[in-house]
């Protein structure tokens, strides 16, 4: 690393702390190591690996994490988090910058398993089709969502048109973004000024979002209060599985290995798909229709009742444990156990397909039962339909007085990250042919009652009453609202380095 690197690192307060002096062209550069990590870790999700664990699963399929942007595999796991949209103002200064300033601070995915490696705040980029065509990059990288832009398919994600979207993702205005993480809000605000200050004109901010884990014991939990990213899958060559993890092949995230089976050009491998998409919780409103329609069988109290339809219409209680397990009442000692708070199928022991008339442990139309249906298409699981999330929160938390008016006053809700090799198999797959098809996976079971979408027009959900399970529910509200997103492409380090940035 030149001195100039460590020099522009250490200006733009992003460096990462060393335990040891460190020789840097001849000169010892002693930094100081970071009082803390910038993920979270909450013991009931999928640990990451140990950068000795990944590193050795690594190297046996042959991913290179050095070269890996680090925000593709992390999964849920940010403290604090700013999306910064941009477009390029001037495209020879910004692959100058591109070069200068922003390569040497992208944070590979080895840097961020281990706090001594990790920088003060991680930087990962991804680019629009706009933006790569900005750049002069006019090879086909075959994924015609992304060719397209999101704005273009608005319709196949059943939002209502785009009049909810915020302006500046309407049409493929969009370049690139640039995605800062750390432990403070306020590292996250100095870092991007300074990188702004460094970028100079060569780009034009567009709109950006902050984010953040909620606080305390709703740390990982999403503002309707569940524990959020268990079911996120193990990505073989990174991850050893946990009991009923799925496990995908690293092509079905990464562009270019194993089980990527699309033809892509050469500098576009170990890249990936990021679908964004930014979504607005109505949790007043969510927590009024709960209490509204609260299921009445004997022994439950009314919360009782409401809380039980709320996990039958997630498929999982808030402390994340699974109505398949837990049918009835929540066990937060299940959902805090990551060895079994994922161990189910939606089958009985022994059986390779779950019962097509069975509800009454979980509806076939919730939402974890809908975004990956297990046993309900047979096991073992084949399907090449899964993403990587990377979501996070945004906005504040509900305030008395709108949990009294049970109205929603300041905007909240969920930055949505998912990464794949492939969006119309990936996001597009799970929210327009799973989450929005009443059909799936057996006929009339209504939408996804938690992101499943029919235009603004009202939602018929079944199996949500354990006592009736044929009952339907009309969803008159979208408790989650589209705000719009883009797709982008993340490429690796070194296709920045020697394709993108010359």
């Amino acid at each position: 690393m030149r001195l100039s690197t460590i020099h522009t690192l250490i200006s733009l307060g992003l460096c990462a702390g060393l335990v040891s002096a460190r020789s840097v062209d001849g000169v010892e550069s002693q930094l100081q190591k970071r009082a803390a990590g910038i993920l979270i870790d909450p013991p009931a999700l999928p640990a990451l690996p140990s950068i000795g664990e990944a590193q050795a699963a690594a190297s046996a399929v042959g991913l290179n994490l050095s070269d890996i942007q680090g925000d593709i595999l992390v999964g849920m796991k940010k403290n604090k988090e700013l999306f910064f949209f941009f477009d390029i103002a001037n495209v020879k200064n910004f692959k100058a910058k591109l070069k200068s300033v922003i390569l040497p601070l992208l944070t590979s995915t080895t840097q961020l398993l281990d706090n001594s490696t990790q920088p003060v705040t991680a930087l990962n980029i991804a680019f629009s089709q706009t933006g790569l065509t900005a750049l002069g990059i006019t090879d086909d990288l075959n994924d015609i969502l992304f060719t397209q832009g999101q704005f273009a398919n608005a319709a196949n994600l059943s939002d209502t048109g785009t009049a909810n979207w915020v302006p500046q993702f309407k049409g493929t205005k969009i370049h690139g973004v640039i995605l800062l993480a750390s432990n403070t809000v306020d590292k996250l605000n100095t870092a991007l000024a300074k990188l702004q200050s460094a970028l100079g004109n060569s780009v034009q901010e567009l709109y950006s979002l902050q984010a953040a884990a909620r606080p305390g014991a709703e740390q990982g939990h999403e503002h309707f209060g569940f524990l959020d990213g268990i079911s996120n899958p193990a990505v073989d060559g990174f991850q050893q599985p946990l009991p009923g993890q799925a496990v995908v092949p690293p092509g079905e995230i990464l562009v270019g290995e194993m089980g990527d089976n699309v033809t892509r050009p050469a500098w576009a491998k170990d890249g990936s798909f990021l679908a964004f998409r930014q979504l607005k919780q109505l949790v007043p409103e969510f927590n009024k229709f709960l209490a509204d329609n609260a299921i009445k069988a004997p022994g439950l109290t009314v919360q009782q009742g409401s809380d039980l339809l709320g996990a039958r219409m997630v498929g999982r209680w808030k402390s994340g444990a699974p109505v398949f397990l837990s049918p009835v009442f929540d066990d937060p000692a299940l959902g805090a156990d990551r060895n079994r708070n994922n161990d189910f199928t939606y089958a009985a022991p022994g059986q390779n397909h779950s019962d097509p008339t069975d509800q009454s442990k979980c509806p076939f139309s919730a939402h974890i039962r809908k975004t990956r249906p297990r046993s309900d298409l047979g096991l073992p699981e084949t399907n090449s339909h899964h993403i990587v999330r990377g979501g996070i929160p945004y906005g504040p938390e509900v305030t008395p007085a709108e949990a009294s008016s049970k109205t929603t006053k300041t905007e909240r809700g969920l930055a949505f990250v998912g990464y794949q090799s492939n969006i119309n198999n990936g996001f597009q797959f799970l929210q327009k042919t799973w989450a929005n098809n009443p059909n799936f996976v057996h006929g009339g079971v209504g939408f996804d009652p938690i992101i499943g979408a029919n235009q603004g027009n009202p939602r018929v959900v079944n199996g949500l009453d354990p006592t009736n399970p044929s009952r339907n529910f009309t969803l008159m509200t979208d408790f989650i609202v589209s705000r719009g997103g883009e797709y982008f492409f993340s490429p690796s380090i070194s296709a920045i380095a020697k394709t993108l940035s010359v």
